[in-house]
């Protein structure tokens, strides 16, 4: 009996998504191809007829968040809308966001699995490469003029967003996490020339700072 249509797609789907949350949660290297197709439900005999290796999979996991037309369903609850005019600032408030930093099993490999790329063979370093290129990218079209090159601030603001959300990660105090990624969202957004709105909490205590020290 013939799968219905869509068979193909829900599957490798289902393998993407299963890959994304171990890859996260546990790293590359310490997660298997069993393991993987398990997680989805699936069996191991399966996953060559879709994926050649598994770095090639991690690739297909890392396109899903800015080159694939259907990324803005990996942030479920946040909105980021590639067609609008503020994107840009759309997608550095979406990555340095509470819910992207509690979120590690759906969040971007990019800030999850970044020393095991450095480890990992060719095609999965061409594979964030491409992925951070493409980050670059958006943030590009969405940039104001400030004086720079767009594209330099682009490359900037694309690693203060990835390469905050690792350092948060790793920080055991929550309040200084939260506190460093408001400070990253503030600065990657004064960069790209977006207006702030409403400030992070981190700029608020600041001004507070200032204010009694400007009294004693």
């Amino acid at each position: 009996m013939p799968y219905p249509a869509g068979h193909r797609i829900e599957v490798k789907r289902k393998i993407v998504e299963s890959a994304r949350r171990l890859f996260n949660r546990h790293g590359f290297e310490n997660i298997s191809v069993d393991e993987i197709m398990s997680g989805a439900g699936l069996t191991r005999g399966g996953f060559y007829s879709y994926f050649e290796s598994k770095s090639d999979l991690y690739a297909e996991v890392l396109g899903c968040f800015f080159t694939d037309p259907e990324w803005k369903s990996c942030w479920e609850g946040v909105e980021v809308d590639l067609a609008s005019a503020e994107v840009g600032p759309q997608v550095v408030r979406a990555y340095l966001s509470r819910q992207h930093f509690e979120d590690v099993e759906n969040s971007c490999p990019m800030a999850a699995l970044p020393t095991d790329v450095s480890r990992s063979g060719e095609s999965a370093k061409r594979a964030f490469e491409t992925v951070f290129q493409a980050m670059v990218g958006v943030l590009e079209r969405g940039s104001r003029e400030n004086g720079r090159p767009r594209r330099v601030t682009a490359q900037a603001t694309a690693a203060l967003c990835v390469g905050g959300m690792v350092v948060a990660r790793a920080i055991n105090n929550r309040q200084v996490a939260d506190e460093l990624r408001d400070a990253c969202m503030t600065v990657a957004l004064e960069l790209g020339g977006w207006d702030t709105g409403s400030k992070p909490a981190i700029a608020n205590a600041r001004s507070a700072n200032g204010r009694r020290s400007a009294r004693s």
